[in-house]
């Protein structure tokens, strides 16, 4: 249901700005992003499980509220993002 700590790790290695980054808006969306399929995967199996529908729109809004941090602050790195999660086909 939840990624692993060991997954989490490796997308804070590969979204960091800089070494110890944990903060940035890329690295948050990048985990959420992971949650967010893990969720999707685990509902699509427990149809009836209607706690986790709630806890999986609570992690699209707070996805979705800092990807517009990220795109009024820094258009250049929202794309980038967007574009190396395969997000907005």
């Amino acid at each position: 249901m939840a990624i692993s700590k060991q997954q989490k790790n490796e997308i804070i290695a590969k979204y960091a700005r800089h070494d110890g980054d944990t903060g940035s808006p890329e690295v948050q969306i990048a985990v959420l992003t992971a949650d967010i399929v893990s969720l999707n995967d685990h509902l699509s199996v427990h149809k009836k499980d209607h706690h986790s529908y709630v806890g999986l729109l609570k992690k699209i809004g707070q996805r979705r509220n800092l990807l517009g941090y990220l795109r009024k602050n820094d258009v250049v790195r929202y794309r980038a993002l967007i574009q190396s999660l395969g997000l907005r086909h």
